[in-house]
């Protein structure tokens, strides 16, 4: 059976992590970065162009990976620039994640290897797991928000839009509001603001710089 294509917005560790695995189901035909260091070159024989490449592949499907603290507030934005239906974008699931039957999986999100999540779990559109972050029941999950590795989401635990969860992290049934980054290794057992930066056991909120 011919595979279908599919191509990777962002050259990142996020993306060279799934490669594999995604190249087992799909023929990846293009990553999209507009990043200089890039221009005119490929990553294992799949040649890395600018975002404004989409339209050239009107017949394939899209899986957005970039994301880290520094760009995860830029995932919203670059869907957006891009302008493609949500229905262009692939769901994921490595081989060795395991999901409930209970659980609802949005379009474009990803769900890297030893991935779990129970029951009643809710994962907007555009999320990426990273490895062995575990979902509980009844958690949420905002639209373009970044779970890190190792992560625990406890039952009850809601994550809004655009947020990023450091590797490592536990949330115990708590709200963490849209666009907030929660650091590495934090504890967090009480409600996060929006737009705030969390860290520490148990994890408070920091101090940020002037935009």
């Amino acid at each position: 059976m011919a595979r279908s294509s599919l191509i990777l917005i962002g050259m990142s560790g996020n993306c060279i992590e799934a490669f594999i695995a995604l190249s087992d189901k799909y023929r990846i035909v293009a990553i999209l970065d507009d990043s200089a260091q890039y221009k005119g070159t490929s990553f294992e024989g799949v040649p890395i162009l600018p975002l404004s490449s989409a339209d050239d592949f009107p017949h394939a499907q899209f899986l957005l990976l970039i994301g880290s603290p520094s760009s995860f507030r830029a995932r919203a934005d670059i869907v957006h620039r891009l302008g493609l239906p949500l229905d262009r974008f692939v769901c994921f699931e490595h081989p060795s994640a395991s999901v409930s039957r209970f659980a609802q999986l949005g379009c474009g999100t990803v769900l890297y290897d030893g991935v779990l999540v129970t029951s009643n779990g809710q994962i907007g559109d555009h999320v990426l797991i990273l490895p062995h972050s575990i979902v509980h029941h009844d958690v949420s999950i905002g639209n373009f928000s970044l779970i890190g590795a190792g992560v625990i989401l406890a039952g009850g635990t809601r994550i809004g839009n655009g947020c990023y969860i450091g590797s490592g992290s536990a949330i115990s049934g708590v709200t963490v509001g849209d666009g907030a980054l929660v650091g590495l290794g934090s504890v967090v057992v009480r409600d996060v603001p929006a737009g705030a930066v969390v860290a520490g056991n148990p994890a408070r909120v920091l101090p940020q710089s002037p935009a």
